[in-house]
C-alpha cells in the first residue's frame, strides 16, 4: 500500500507541475502561446490552441481531484493494538470491584484495621 500511495503523490506532483505550466501558458485576454500562432497556420489557429490549453487545464485539475481522492484510500495507516478508548473501558472495567479512593482522604475502615492490629500485639 506505501508504494501505491508514494506512486499516486509523485504523479500528483507532475500533474500539479504541468497544471501550473499550462496555466502560466494561457493568458485570459487571448494572448500567451495562443497569440504566437496568430500569424501562422490558421488550421490549428489561435482559437484551437486556446481550446486545446483549456481541455488540458481542466483534465490535469480532474486528474489531480480524483487523485488526491485515491491517496486517501490508499494512504499508509499505523495500526495500533489498542485504542485509547477502549483501553480506557477495559481500564475501567478492571477497577469496578476496586473503587480507587483518592489521596488525602481519610477511609475509616481501612485506618482503624491496623491501629487495632498494633494495639492487639502489645
Amino acid at each position: 500500500m506505501q508504494a501505491a500511495y508514494i506512486t499516486i503523490s509523485i504523479i500528483i506532483v507532475i500533474a500539479s507541475i504541468l497544471l501550473t505550466l499550462v496555466v502560466l501558458v494561457q493568458n485570459s485576454k487571448g494572448g500567451g502561446l495562443a497569440a504566437n500562432f496568430a500569424a501562422g497556420n490558421q488550421t490549428f489557429g489561435v482559437r484551437q490552441t486556446a481550446d486545446f490549453l483549456e481541455k488540458i487545464t481542466w483534465g490535469l485539475a480532474i486528474t489531480i481531484l480524483v487523485l488526491c481522492v485515491v491517496a486517501t484510500f490508499v494512504t499508509p495507516r499505523k495500526v495500533s493494538h489498542k485504542s485509547s478508548v477502549k483501553s480506557q473501558i477495559e481500564k475501567t472495567e478492571a477497577n469496578q470491584g476496586n473503587p480507587e479512593i483518592p489521596a488525602g482522604t481519610f477511609a475509616p475502615a481501612e485506618a482503624e484495621a491496623p491501629a487495632e492490629a498494633t494495639e492487639n500485639a502489645d
